[in-house]
């Protein structure tokens, strides 16, 4: 099975770490987080230069195997640059891919509460490779 690094705001769920998806420790999550949000509008070289950090951040993890897969998602305008950065470094880089579904619940004053649930489904190869 072949690592996937999770790079993503999100920890993977489940049946992503099933499918050999990891966490960044709490110490890297703790640098992704505010490289991932944006409260304003950036210019396209401050874009560029976020995905480098990212890509850096990738770098400096360490790994007990040889380089994992890169799992990305998040503002459009990051990933293509993200991608990018990556390709650069040779990793391989996919999305995660997920089927939604509408969910009744029936609650317990008889009450109906719709819930759209997102179950991991695979992954889409990055655009580069």
């Amino acid at each position: 099975m072949t690592m996937i690094l999770n790079l993503t705001q999100h920890s993977a769920t489940p049946d992503q770490k099933k499918a050999g998806v990891i966490d960044l420790s709490k110490e890297n999550r703790d640098v992704l987080l505010p490289l991932l949000n944006f409260p304003s509008v950036e210019a396209t070289c401050a874009i560029e230069a976020r995905a480098e950090k990212l890509a850096n951040l990738v770098d400096g993890a360490s790994f007990n195997t040889p380089k994992p897969a890169v799992m990305i998602g998040g503002a459009p305008y990051l990933m293509g640059p993200l991608e990018v950065a990556l390709a650069r470094r040779r990793y391989k880089v996919v999305y995660a891919f997920s089927v939604r579904s509408s969910v009744e619940v029936e609650q317990s004053d008889g009450t109906v509460v719709k819930r759209t649930v997102f179950e991991h489904a695979g992954f889409v190869n990055g655009a580069l490779g």
